[in-house]
């Protein structure tokens, strides 16, 4: 048998070579909307430090609360990657970016080359520097590996303390609860989720908090972490001390810059990038929560999740520009749903609009500016979180919306008969 070929056919060119650093939430949501946008454009290989795939950190405190298993947390298995002609590589970090001869430097000493490179690299827990703070039964909560670490201290009788009243703090101290641990949660602020409550609203989520078992004390600043050889107890700075064989370090992240920096990359806060998702080297693109556009970081799954979209679309030839993310926080604490939008605390030239009823656990508040929506806050019940962000965005007249946001929108005429 005779190969053929057709001489009015050119040879196909070479496919450009793409290579992307980390494969979280941010990378996948990447790659799955880059090949369903342009299949088989690029050569691509994703490198992940972790060793499992890309899974689902939003239900990590699910996880360790024993809601659900780990097969639950899964995305896409390794088939998704190979029929999508992706090489993926696991438990591999990136060392070393050598810019001037296109390669990705893997482990010590294997090389990737690339045409492009996307790095989404995410960010890194915070330990307050703090005595005791390396002592064993100091963990953070960020991963896989430290549910497991968590749920392996978490033994019968254990006394936990979790540092940090953000959003991360809340869930560790829920699942933890959830698996029968006593457990107390730090904050250094007045209220929980300061950037996103307000004084009220924050309240009612430290009421649900403790409805399930979880002591809260608020302007608890951590003096040490104390023990021999391995975590005893928590010294605060008003001299109180709190028993705990575990402390979980919920304090923030930073944006991973260390492989940006060592390869001659601008950076501020974080990796930083233009409308397109680039550096300040045209090849190398930056996502997620290590990036940083007009002087933004984000640390939150929707900022993230539009950014790959920019970036897919641009790499695919098509115009495509990031505006930035209007910052809003949807979430269930102790099973309380809670949205934030926008201000939180009320200008002096703003009005706040309010309706309460703590007994059933609800409040929402409205802040308008000059006639329009610059902030929201509700608790126990987020039905227009929606149509709230939209009048955020777009800075709509709301006057005439009031009622409707407060109440709910009336059904429509043929449902209500």
């Amino acid at each position: 048998m005779t190969l053929r070929t057709d001489p009015a056919s050119p040879p196909r060119p070479p496919r450009e070579r793409l290579v992307v650093v980390g494969n979280g939430m941010a990378s996948l949501r990447f790659l799955e909307r880059l090949t369903e946008g342009a299949p088989g454009l690029y050569d691509v290989t994703c490198i992940g430090a972790e060793p499992v795939a890309a899974y689902n950190r939003v239900l990590l405190s699910s996880l360790l609360g024993g809601e659900v298993d780990a097969a639950a947390c899964d995305f896409r298995g390794l088939d998704w990657y190979a029929e999508h002609g992706i090489r993926l590589l696991t438990g591999a970090p990136v060392t070393a970016i050598d810019r001037a001869n296109g390669l990705a430097v893997v482990g010590e000493s294997h090389v990737l080359p690339f045409d492009r490179l996307v790095l989404a690299v995410g960010s890194t827990p915070i330990r307050l520097a703090k005595p005791g703070m390396d002592l064993p039964g100091v963990v953070t909560f960020r991963d896989l590996a430290d549910v497991a670490a968590i749920r392996a201290a978490a033994v019968a009788q254990a006394r936990a303390v979790v540092i940090g009243g953000g959003l991360l703090g809340l869930e560790a101290a829920v699942g933890l609860a959830r698996l029968g641990v006593g457990t107390t949660l730090l904050h250094v602020m007045d209220r929980l989720m300061e950037r996103q409550l307000d004084h009220e609203a924050a309240g009612l989520v430290k009421r649900a908090m403790e409805a399930r078992g979880v002591e809260v004390l608020l302007k608890a600043d951590t003096e040490a972490v104390e023990g021999a050889g391995r975590v005893e107890r928590l010294r605060l700075a008003d001299g109180r001390v709190l028993p705990a064989d575990l402390v979980v370090m919920s304090v923030g992240v930073r944006p991973s810059l260390a492989l940006a920096q060592s390869a001659g990359l601008a950076t501020g806060r974080g990796i930083v990038v233009d409308d397109r998702m680039a550096t300040s080297d045209p090849r190398i693109f930056a996502l997620g929560e290590c990036a940083e556009h007009r002087g933004q970081t984000y640390g939150l799954v929707e900022p993230a999740y539009e950014q790959a979209e920019v970036l897919a679309r641009h790499l695919a030839g098509q115009e495509a520009r990031y505006q930035g993310t209007a910052l809003a926080t949807s979430l269930k604490v102790s099973g309380l749903p809670v949205f934030s939008a926008g201000v939180v605390d009320t200008p002096d030239d703003a009005e706040a609009i309010v309706m309460r009823d703590h007994g059933a656990g609800l409040y929402r508040k409205l802040l308008v500016g000059e006639g329009r929506l610059i902030g929201a806050v509700f608790v126990g019940d987020i039905g227009e979180q929606g149509w709230c962000k939209e009048l955020i965005r777009t800075g709509a007249p709301v006057s005439e919306h009031i009622e409707d946001i407060m109440f709910g929108r009336p059904a429509p005429r043929s449902l209500a008969a």
